[in-house]
């Protein structure tokens, strides 16, 4: 594979969609809700499942903010 290539499916499958996530107006909140027992907030949850699902991730993400905002 070239590198320019490589370097292309790197940026759409990962950098364009951690990009949305972190700047994202309705992404969630950075900490976590009080009470939780988890140590991470709503934001740094979908950031994981992007880096690990890449496009499918972030359409998740997607999905889940339009569904928030009916």
């Amino acid at each position: 594979m070239e590198p320019a290539v490589a370097l292309i499916i790197f940026v759409l499958w990962i950098v364009i969609p951690v990009l949305h996530v972190i700047t994202a107006a309705n992404g969630g909140a950075w900490l976590p809700p009080k009470g939780s027992g988890c140590p991470f907030g709503p934001r740094v949850g979908w950031l994981v499942i992007v880096v690990m699902l890449g496009l499918i991730g972030w359409l998740l993400f997607i999905r889940s903010r339009k569904v928030l905002a009916n």
